[in-house]
């Protein structure tokens, strides 16, 4: 067990762990309680005897001192139910396991314009029930069954149904996530596409798939986790471009991982939105990924969820008014869904709320600006204007 105590001569000058301290007199324990606590969790993982966990603690809390080793971090996060951030100031992983890809929950988004005219058929189809709104945006919600994880439908009033679909992961490798999400992106779209037909009876074709990373307990090592986060963001940089998933395109793609972990990533369409400190959080064309070091403070899961949703469905729905367009038709909507609705999507999306956090604004406007959302609602809002004047 590696303990660092300061020179003899520094003894007056202890800066207590006030945290450490402060969680264990909440809970009204004692040390040695606390020892009690660590040395049940920890006796079958070479932790020493009860007296000599007492004494550790009592040296950790004085600063007599510093905790470094990762069995005692480990504990202490979980009988106090904390982050080694939160309790020593360090957001490196307490487990690290280079390389590999665990403690991450994948959340898929798949829309897809099936007409408003449907949305009705569809809530009864399902047994939809009201949802909360997403920036205003009222729709209905239910959760339906899927073979890979949680899954949950949403459908909008002005046309727009949306798989929301949870895995939890853990792969070998970051190369083996670029793969896994080629691979699982087609079969996704088929499912969407069939559950929606079935459900409507007539064809439906989902649009795309999306992605976002919450990256809950990290397995890096803390030099490699803000490089690994960024290829995250955009995993397909391992792939070369259309190839097939093979074990010869898997043992390229991680060969160019251990390159950009060593070397690390840049992209110029990759926004940041972490905090020093609080989190690391990363938004690109391709998805999202987030790591909550500090979880009391930095954003919640579904916060970035129900930005994807509404950013997401306003998407697909501009995206079909183009389409209308770029076939030669005067796109059609529903009055109440025209371009007056969109200038107002638009303004909530893009304006602060009175108590927003500076996390959440970050984040609403990386996730806005990289997806292209806000161009794309600017031009169905021009295009649905035009028309109406004619």
């Amino acid at each position: 067990m590696s303990e660092v105590p300061p020179p003899r001569d520094q003894h007056k000058h202890l800066e207590p762990n006030k945290v450490l301290i402060a969680k264990r007199e909440a809970l009204s324990w004692s040390r040695k309680r606390a020892a009690k606590e660590l040395h049940r969790l920890g006796r079958t993982r070479g932790l020493p005897e009860l007296d000599a966990i007492e004494k550790a603690i009592y040296r950790h809390e004085t600063g007599r001192a510093v905790c470094r080793d990762p069995l005692y971090i480990e504990l202490y996060c979980a009988i106090y139910e904390a982050t080694a951030q939160e309790l020593f100031g360090d957001i490196t992983p307490t487990t690290p396991s280079p390389g590999r890809l665990s403690g991450v929950r994948s959340h898929k988004f798949i829309p897809a314009y099936i007409e408003a005219k449907r949305i009705p058929e569809l809530i009864r189809a399902e047994a939809m029930g009201s949802s909360e709104a997403k920036f205003g945006l009222e729709c209905h919600r239910a959760e339906i069954s899927n073979p890979h994880g949680k899954c949950a439908l949403y459908a909008w009033p002005f046309g727009v149904a949306m798989l929301h679909l949870i895995e939890e992961l853990e792969l070998p490798s970051l190369a083996n996530l670029a793969t896994w999400r080629r691979r699982t992106y087609a079969r996704d779209l088929e499912w969407a596409s069939s559950y929606l037909s079935s459900s409507i009876s007539a064809p439906v074709n989902a649009s795309y798939v999306l992605s976002a990373y919450w990256v809950h307990a990290p397995s890096w090592q803390v030099h490699e986790l803000d490089t690994a986060l960024r290829i995250m963001c955009i995993p397909k940089i391992l792939l070369e471009r259309d190839s097939e998933i093979s074990d010869s395109s898997l043992a390229q793609a991680e060969l160019v991982e251990r390159s950009l972990l060593a070397d690390g990533f840049e992209h110029l369409d990759m926004t940041s939105f972490g905090f020093k400190g609080i989190s690391l959080g990363y938004a690109s064309w391709s998805g999202v990924v987030y790591y909550p070091a500090a979880p009391r403070r930095a954003l919640a899961e579904d916060e970035i969820v129900n930005m994807e949703l509404a950013t997401q469905a306003m998407w697909a729905y501009c995206e079909s008014i183009n389409t209308q367009v770029e076939q030669g038709i005067d796109p059609q909507v529903p009055s109440q869904y025209g371009w007056r609705f969109l200038r107002g999507v638009r303004s909530r999306l893009i304006n602060a709320r009175p108590q927003e956090t500076e996390y959440h604004k970050c984040m609403r406007m990386a996730i806005l600006d990289t997806s292209g959302a806000l161009d794309h609602l600017s031009e169905a809002i021009e295009i649905l204007r035009e028309t109406s004047e004619r």
